[in-house]
């Protein structure tokens, strides 16, 4: 199994996205975790996580509120 992101803006439209083939969700997320504020930063709004191409969920990449 392949474990990897697709990152969206906020339209929608994909953007482009480092490689992330990874053999393990918590490895993806891990990934993600660490890296999603740059993308953010890059026009990222949304990551979709994907097992083997079939979308598993859809998050927003907005920091939490305090």
């Amino acid at each position: 199994m392949t474990w990897t992101w697709k990152l969206e803006d906020a339209d929608g439209n994909a953007i482009e996205t480092p490689d992330s083939d990874l053999g393990s969700q918590g490895d993806a997320e891990s990934w993600l975790g660490e890296r999603w504020r740059e993308f953010a930063d890059q026009g990222a709004s949304t990551a979709v996580l994907l097992e083997d191409g079939k979308t598993i969920y859809r998050m927003p990449l907005t920091p939490a509120e305090e």
